[in-house]
């Protein structure tokens, strides 16, 4: 059977460039490489209380999970 190809997502892997341990200790170490490449804390903490509440479970998983603990005590 031949693979088939993927064609539409070529790119859906490769949207962030990634830098190598070299270039981040060049860049004279990890606060200066975030600094001179834009991110700082400021920006991560901002972006993420700008995010949606999110509840990883569901009240039925809940109660699923809280069944399941109590039973394996």
């Amino acid at each position: 059977m031949k693979p088939k190809n993927i064609s539409g997502n070529e790119n859906l892997f490769r949207q962030h460039r990634s830098y190598s341990p070299e270039e981040i200790l060049a860049a004279g170490g990890t606060t200066a490489f975030g600094i001179k490449s834009g991110k700082t804390m400021d920006k991560l903490v901002k972006a993420l209380e700008a995010l949606p509440p999110a509840e990883p479970f569901t009240d039925e998983e809940w109660a699923n999970l809280l069944e399941q603990m109590a039973n394996d005590k």
